[in-house]
């Protein structure tokens, strides 16, 4: 499914109510960092106060949801947890912001002479993991002091994570500590809302929920809108054969094609269980034009909740994902240009 076709409709899907009923599985473990710190309901991970997402049950829930639409939305590809061509035999891979550390888990499921490592600001709530799965908490902005270097670095969904200097700061971690000819891959969401056939009407409050979250993630200094410089980013830090691949994720299962009906499905949870938590930090302290109060942010998101839930409406958010390689000694950059998989 090509980032510029028209999803055709399935007029037979008419949607029943969802009561956010997904389970995770946690682990209580009593120490300070596994507590964190709760404001307005949700808890926060102690380790950096500045990232504004929950790390909290719920918010594992809408990352697995995540992990889960990401699988469907290239399950007719080859390998639908990455795109880079690393090999049958890597033997060091690193996910940025594993979150519950499904995606470094599968991967260490495909290769198990492959160390992988998974690393956040929380623990992650697994109580079984591969042995060849390493998954850890620190501050990625830090000083790396891995000895190995990496096959492939990936990350998903780091909106309103970073500032761009720590962006730029990131890359460059990320191409000193790659293997020549390693692979770097980013997947990203916008949380702008699209609607190619008229179904949704263009005063409706879902168009307004990009732009809100692009104004306090701009204010916070830490910007959402990434997926729209993730490309240039990668490629001003050196990484050459620069791919991308751009697509639909729609919201529903009102998609007659049967993998994007499920993928609709699963980000439509992935949306019902994680809008507050997106929401809440971000707008009680960077809401704009003044930051707002919790029952604000509980009825905004009523109201978001209410129209996604509509069947006659058939919208989606875009999706990119681009990967690149780290040169070898002596390549020079513009010997390899960008290849598209899909256009916008």
């Amino acid at each position: 499914m090509a980032g510029n076709d028209t999803i055709a409709v399935d007029p037979d899907t008419y949607l029943r109510s969802y009561d956010d009923d997904w389970q995770s599985e946690t682990t209580s473990i009593s120490s300070s960092i596994y507590k964190g710190i709760i404001e307005n309901g949700r808890r926060y991970q102690t380790l950096k106060n500045e990232y504004c997402y929950p790390s909290d049950e719920q918010q594992f829930e809408t990352y697995e949801a995540t992990h889960l639409a990401a699988l469907v939305a290239d399950s007719e590809t080859s390998n639908a947890l990455f795109q880079s061509p690393i090999g049958h035999s890597p033997k060091n891979i690193l996910d940025i912001g594993t979150g519950k550390g499904s995606w470094a888990i599968d991967v260490a499921d495909m290769f198990p002479n492959t160390t992988v490592r998974g690393v956040d600001l929380y623990p992650p709530p697994v109580n079984w993991m591969p042995p060849n799965c390493i998954l850890e908490v620190d501050d990625i902005l830090d000083e790396w002091t891995w000895s190995e270097k990496f096959d492939l670095i990936h990350m998903r969904v780091i909106q309103c994570a970073f500032t761009p200097k720590e962006t730029e700061k990131l890359l460059k971690q990320c191409y000193e500590n790659l293997q020549p000819g390693g692979w770097i891959e980013h997947l990203e969401l916008h949380p702008n809302l699209y609607c190619d056939d008229g179904s949704i009407p263009h005063d409706n409050i879902l168009y307004s929920v990009g732009p809100t979250w692009d104004a306090a993630g701009d204010k916070s200094g830490r910007p959402m809108n990434i997926i729209t410089t993730m490309r240039e980013s990668i490629t001003k830090a050196g990484f050459i054969d620069v791919h991308e691949k751009c697509s639909k994720w729609p919201l529903g299962p009102w998609a007659k094609d049967q993998t994007m009906k499920e993928l609709g499905l699963v980000n439509l949870q992935h949306w019902l269980t994680g809008l507050e938590g997106y929401a809440m930090h971000l707008f009680t302290r960077y809401g704009d034009p003044v930051p707002w109060s919790k029952e604000e942010v509980h009825v905004y998101i009523a109201r978001i909740k209410k129209e996604l839930q509509n069947p006659r409406h058939h919208g989606y958010q875009r999706a990119r994902r681009v990967w690149a390689r780290k040169p070898f000694p002596n390549e020079k950059k513009d010997d390899v240009g960008l290849k598209k998989e899909d256009d916008e």
